[in-house]
C-alpha cells in the first residue's frame, strides 16, 4: 500500500483508536531459527545486487503454479523478524529496495501466496478530497471485524470452495468505503483487499487483514474515485533461498 494520503488516513484511524489496518509494507513476521535447509527447497531462486552503496536490486526466477502473486520480504538478522516489502504480481521478477541503512546486513526472501479471489465490485465515489472534517470523524465502520454467520460452508484456502461470496461495497463518504463479504476459507493466513483503479491494468493489494475478517473500511486515494475491488483469502507457499547483501557508506549528498 503506497501513497501519503492512505498513510494519513491510517494514522487518523489509529489516532481514533481504530487499530487493525495493515499496510502492505508494514506486515511483519516473528523471528525464526535459521534453517539452511529451507534456502533451496523451492522452484524460486532469488539473487540480490548492490547497485549503489545503499540501494539493492532483487531479481528472481522460477515457477509457482496456481499462485496469485509473490511477497518480497527483508530482515536485518538471519532469523528475522521479516518485514513484507510488497505483494508482487506473479509476472513481476524484480524489486528495488532503496535508501537502506549504511553498513548493515540485509537478508531477502520471496514466496508465493495462494487463494481464490471474489468476484469484483465496481465503486464510484462522489467528488471531494479527504477533508479535515472527515478526518475528525470517528469512522466506527472502518476497523476490521468478524461478523458471525451461521450455516456457512467452508473449504481449504487453495480450493474453489474457499472463494469469498456476497462482496458488497457501501460508500460511507467521498473517500471511504465499507466492504463486507461471506468468508468460506479454512486455515487462511489472512485476507487481501485488492483494487484496480479505473484505467489500471491489474488488481493490487491495498490492505492486509487478519484471518476470519469479513468487514473492513477503506480510506481511498485520489485515483480510486472509480475502481473495482475484490477480496482474497491467502496462504503462503514455500520460501525461496535467502539472498544476503551488506550496504556500504552512504554517498555524499544522499540523506
Amino acid at each position: 500500500m503506497n501513497g501519503s494520503v492512505r498513510a494519513l488516513a491510517a494514522a487518523v484511524l489509529v489516532a481514533a483508536g481504530l487499530s487493525g489496518i495493515s499496510g502492505c509494507a508494514a506486515s511483519t513476521e516473528a523471528p525464526e531459527a535459521p534453517d539452511a535447509s529451507r534456502e533451496a527447497r523451492t522452484g524460486t531462486v532469488l539473487s540480490v545486487t548492490r547497485v549503489s552503496p545503499v540501494d539493492a536490486e532483487l531479481s528472481w526466477h522460477g515457477k509457482a503454479p496456481g499462485a496469485a502473486g509473490r511477497i518480497v520480504e527483508f530482515a536485518t538478522e538471519p532469523g528475522g523478524p521479516w518485514t513484507i516489502l510488497t505483494y508482487a504480481p506473479l509476472g513481476q521478477a524484480t524489486y528495488r529496495h532503496p535508501d537502506l541503512i549504511p553498513k548493515t546486513h540485509f537478508y531477502y526472501r520471496v514466496r508465493p501466496y495462494y487463494g481464490p479471489a471474489s468476484r469484483p465490485v465496481d465503486v464510484a465515489l462522489p467528488k471531494g478530497a479527504f477533508t479535515k472534517a472527515e478526518q475528525r470523524q470517528e469512522h466506527t465502520w472502518a476497523p476490521p471485524r468478524t461478523i458471525r454467520r451461521a450455516g456457512v460452508r467452508t473449504g481449504p484456502v487453495r480450493r474453489p470452495s474457499a472463494t469469498p461470496t456476497e462482496l458488497r461495497a457501501t460508500v460511507m463518504h467521498a473517500n471511504g468505503i465499507r466492504f463486507t463479504w461471506t468468508d468460506h476459507a479454512e486455515g487462511e493466513r489472512g485476507y487481501l483487499l485488492e483494487d484496480r483503479p479505473r484505467g489500471g491494468g491489474s488488481f493490487r493489494p491495498v490492505a492486509v487483514l487478519d484471518p476470519d475478517i469479513n468487514s473492513f473500511g477503506l480510506i481511498t486515494l485520489p485515483n480510486e474515485k472509480r475502481a473495482s475491488y475484490r477480496v482474497r483469502p491467502f496462504i503462503y507457499g514455500e520460501r525461496s533461498n535467502i539472498a544476503r547483501m551488506t550496504t556500504g557508506e552512504r554517498p555524499a549528498g544522499r540523506g
